[in-house]
């Protein structure tokens, strides 16, 4: 009985960690291929529009499709990278990740539409609710986190063990803010 539930136990790991690698190999290499993902603008035309069998994208504002998609590589590729980091980072402090994070994603919305003017020009209203969240919550922790500090006879590390969030997988990561 007892081997059954060590076989069990151990198969158990096993697949944990063979997950582990398998995510963990489809990160690695995303990342080594963001070089490769930023230079696909070079496969659209220098045209104003780009007729594709699937769609057709007309450079409103941009006036050539290639340069479009070059501001458009320029922002989707580090909100790439700072998604991998925000799912896979176990520190205290990684919600501040969420203040460029949405940051990138409305310049991205503001390059698709292509009737803005100022697409790089920051709208800080949009961003105000986020970091009136963000920035006090992190306070907040960093602030209990020196209190016991100063109370309890633990090492920084320690603590910052004790506050970091651990949930399972992307998807409990995902839950844990909605």
């Amino acid at each position: 009985m007892k081997k059954e539930s060590e076989s069990s136990s151990k198969t158990f790991k096993k697949n944990k960690v063979g997950s582990r690698a398998v995510v963990g190999s489809i990160l690695g290499t995303i990342i080594a291929s963001t070089p490769l993902l930023f230079s696909l603008h070079e496969g659209v035309p220098a045209e104003k529009v780009w007729n594709t069998f699937l769609f057709t994208y007309d450079s409103l504002l941009w006036e050539d499709a290639q340069y479009a998609m070059w501001v458009l590589t320029g922002k989707f590729i580090p909100l790439i990278l700072l998604l991998i980091w925000f799912f896979t980072n176990r520190n205290w402090w990684y919600h501040a990740l969420l203040v460029p994070i949405v940051m990138y994603i409305f310049q991205i919305i503001g390059t698709i539409n292509g009737d803005t003017t100022h697409v790089d020009e920051f709208q800080l209203i949009y961003m105000l609710p986020i970091m009136a969240i963000v920035v006090p919550s992190i306070y907040l922790i960093r602030a209990k986190m020196f209190n016991r500090l100063n109370e309890v006879d633990k090492t920084t590390q320690e603590l910052e063990d004790e506050f970091m969030m651990k949930p399972k997988g992307l998807w409990g990561k995902v839950k844990q803010y909605f």
